[in-house]
C-alpha cells in the first residue's frame, strides 16, 4: 500500500482528521483527478462529475479537520477512492 493509499484510508476512517498534513491532502486531491486553483491562501479543487467545489486552507502545516471531513463526505458520496489514486 502506497503513501497516498494509506492517507486515503486514514481520511476514510475519520480517526485523525486534525492530524492530516495540508501538503499531503493537496497531493491526494490532485492524484484523484481534481484540478487546483489558488487564490491567496485558499486552494480550490474541482473535478468533472463532482458538483461541489472543495475549498481548503492550511492551518500551520495541517489541514483543518472540518475540511477533511467535508472531503471524506465527497469521496463517499461520489465513490471516489483507490481506483482514482495512482
Amino acid at each position: 500500500m502506497g503513501k497516498y493509499e494509506k492517507l486515503l484510508q486514514k481520511i476514510l476512517t475519520g480517526t485523525s482528521d486534525h492530524n492530516i498534513k495540508f501538503s499531503e491532502l493537496r497531493q491526494l486531491l490532485k492524484k484523484m483527478g481534481f484540478k487546483e486553483r489558488i487564490r491567496g491562501d485558499r486552494y480550490f479543487f474541482t473535478k468533472d462529475n463532482v458538483e461541489e467545489i472543495i475549498n481548503i486552507q492550511p492551518q500551520n502545516s495541517k489541514a483543518k479537520s472540518y475540511q477533511v471531513k467535508q472531503i471524506r463526505n465527497l469521496i463517499v458520496k461520489y465513490s471516489l477512492g483507490d481506483s482514482d489514486v495512482d
